[in-house]
């Protein structure tokens, strides 16, 4: 009782209406990333995450989607308390696993503050972990561990391909004000190997996997409502990156993504190149909420169709970062054709997102 108290205390910390007046850094342009050092935390800045997604076939012979997050929050609050119970740093975790066979999303959550050895978020290397859920990154690539309720996870996700850095070099806007802007770099095409454990069955699986690692300290603009945004494996090798923020109308507050050719060639997709075409809607039988979890993807000069693995993909973090959204496995289709596997996120559509 005494760990779940512990592990549940982030949530009363996020009710606090007197925040200490301390200085969050901010993202500017032209601030060269360095490595391995960015892999690791960044505690100054206000909201951090490392994101995997992936897809894995096991021995089974099934397809399944599963993601995991780790988030970092700066709280402002006791940061003049010499305490190492004082709750500066928040870390929230995220799991999922999709199998079209569940007819619905398996996921699970967790919260607690930094510190006395039960969370962390290390300094200069990726190595964050709640309990025993961690994420870390060694020579061999990362090894992540997940003990959820109806599933676990023991992967490795071997890097393949070289760092893919968004935006201007890993600057990467999010509004027309400069300020509005996270640095941000991908890893795509990460191949995925270990075992999952769903309800008691243990498979091992391979696949390929996308991470991403973001750090900034602007909170969501107020004329946004959330964003729409994809991560693609694509199947000849290369990887597509597109989100749009989503003003209060529904329409696009501001867009970009990033492109690889399977040469490896690079490209940056301005704001008028991205697009996101609803095509079918699914809404939830819990929340009521309406999601566009059919899409045509109009990036650059490539059109895709993304299709969900499953529907009900929606995930309730309420327990955690306070929120309800959809992020789900989605199949991309070019010209009637598999072009790829990734993940779509849909935020703000149960209601308007607030960090």
């Amino acid at each position: 009782m005494r760990r779940r108290g512990f592990l549940a205390s982030p949530l009363a910390l996020l009710a606090v209406k007197t925040w200490a007046a301390v200085e969050f850094p901010v993202v500017r342009p032209g601030v060269a990333l360095e490595f391995p050092r960015d892999h690791g935390s960044h505690p100054e800045y206000r909201t951090e995450w490392w994101y995997i997604t992936g897809w894995v076939k096991g021995t089974d012979g099934i397809e399944r989607g599963l993601q995991i997050t780790f988030f970092r929050s700066r709280t402002g609050i006791g940061e003049d308390n010499p305490s190492r119970f004082a709750p500066t740093q928040l870390v929230f975790a995220h799991a999922a696993l999709a199998d079209a066979a569940n007819g619905r999303l398996l996921h699970d959550q967790r919260a607690a503050r930094a510190g006395l050895g039960l969370a962390d978020a290390a300094v200069g290397r990726t190595d964050v972990h709640i309990d025993d859920w961690s994420l870390k990154l060694s020579d061999e690539g990362y090894v992540a561990r997940i003990a959820a309720r109806d599933f676990s996870f023991a992967l490795r996700f071997q890097p393949t391909q070289a760092l893919l850095l968004q935006g201007e070099r890993g600057y990467s806007r999010k509004g027309p004000k400069p300020e509005q802007a996270s640095y941000y770099y991908s890893r795509p095409q990460l191949a995925i190997s270990g075992t999952i454990n769903e309800k008691g069955k243990s498979l091992e699986v391979t696949g390929r996997a996308w991470l991403d690692h973001e750090w900034s300290s602007e909170a969501l603009a107020a004329e946004a409502s959330g964003w729409d945004w994809v991560g693609l494996n694509l199947a000849d090798g290369g990887a597509l990156m597109a989100f749009r923020m989503r003003d209060r109308n529904g329409g696009t507050f501001w867009a970009g993504g990033a492109r690889r050719g399977a040469d490896g060639r690079e490209r940056v997709l301005a704001p008028g190149e991205i697009s996101f075409e609803p095509l079918r809607r699914w809404r939830s039988p819990r929340t009521q909420a309406e999601y566009p979890v059919m899409l045509r993807l109009h990036a650059g000069d490539s059109t895709y169709e993304l299709q969900p693995l499953l529907d009900d993909q929606e995930l309730d973090s309420r327990a955690s970062t306070g929120t309800i959204y959809w992020e789900g496995a989605v199949r991309a289709r070019e010209g009637g054709r598999l072009a790829g596997e990734g993940y779509l996120e849909l935020t703000g559509y149960w209601k308007p997102l607030r960090f």
